[in-house]
């Protein structure tokens, strides 16, 4: 009888303090630039393929508040088709949400065949925020860790490839930012009371994550933790990570043009086109 693959943790699974800040940066704009044109064509050949091969991938971001989670998804999603990915912004639950299990609301939001479904925050908040805020019972969150890996595990044995991204700064990166936040009347809707109270729990939630990292990531759904200081490398290696992720063992070549669709090309159009090897 058929049986669900088995859950291996990764043996080195990261930890934010292992995280080198001092070279985690790129010198120019320019090689800034080229970086992300080469990444960003990657990656929309590799939509194309999974498009085309029926396969789904399941992006799922995490990290400090103001880490720049949503500067990377848009670079990441600036050149795909936006018919093949939809972007789900989570934040707390309803109350009707509240009233079910709480992978149900993430469950819905789970991407077709041919798509990719990007978390800007994910089920992970259950270990996360719930946990420090005392949101979710000891026993709820502790009980997570092996529901979250079960949830993965049927979702990568259904096929579907998962790429988990943390994004880690110091608190000295992340004070800078809330105040170029409020200085900055486009940005100030960014930042939230909540965002201002979580600092004052730093060694709270640096303990919570690292748990996170050790529990849940598996040889199937490995978490990349990246650091994010500087933003220009930042968004380099998110796209770096998840293009090398997406694209093991799939095959990314354009796939052949369509007989039929050459054969009515020459005739209704009267185009001159090679034949087909």
């Amino acid at each position: 009888m058929e049986t669900p693959s088995k859950i291996k943790l990764q043996k080195d699974s990261p930890r934010l303090d292992q995280l080198n800040f001092s070279d985690a940066f790129i010198e120019s704009k320019a090689k800034y630039q080229k970086q992300l044109k080469k990444w960003q064509v990657r990656l929309l050949q590799i939509q194309q393929a999974y498009y085309h091969q029926d396969r789904r991938a399941i992006l799922v971001f995490e990290g400090w508040d103001a880490s720049g989670k949503g500067g990377a998804i848009r670079r990441l999603t600036e050149k795909l088709d936006p018919r093949g990915y939809t972007v789900h912004p989570i934040g707390a639950p309803s109350t009707e949400e509240q009233s079910k299990h709480y992978l149900h609301r993430f469950q819905a939001r789970l991407p077709s065949a041919g798509s990719i479904a990007i978390f800007d925050r994910s089920w992970y908040g259950r270990v996360l925020v719930e946990r420090v805020e005392e949101f979710a019972s000891d026993a709820q969150w502790q009980r997570a860790y092996q529901e979250i890996n079960e949830f993965e595990r049927m979702l990568a044995d259904d096929g579907a490839r998962i790429v988990k991204i943390f994004l880690h700064i110091t608190p000295q990166e992340q004070l800078k930012r809330f105040a170029e936040r409020l200085e900055n009347p486009m940005k100030r809707w960014k930042l939230t009371e909540e965002d201002i109270r979580n600092r004052g729990r730093w060694d709270d939630y640096e303990a919570a994550i690292n748990d996170m990292l050790q529990y849940t990531s598996t040889n199937s759904a490995q978490w990349h933790a990246i650091s994010g200081d500087h933003k220009w490398y930042t968004r380099i290696e998110v796209l770096k990570h998840i293009v090398k992720a997406l694209e093991k063992d799939v095959d990314v070549a354009p796939p052949p043009i369509d007989p039929d669709v050459l054969k009515a090309a020459r005739k209704e159009l009267g185009l001159t086109l090679p034949e087909v090897s």
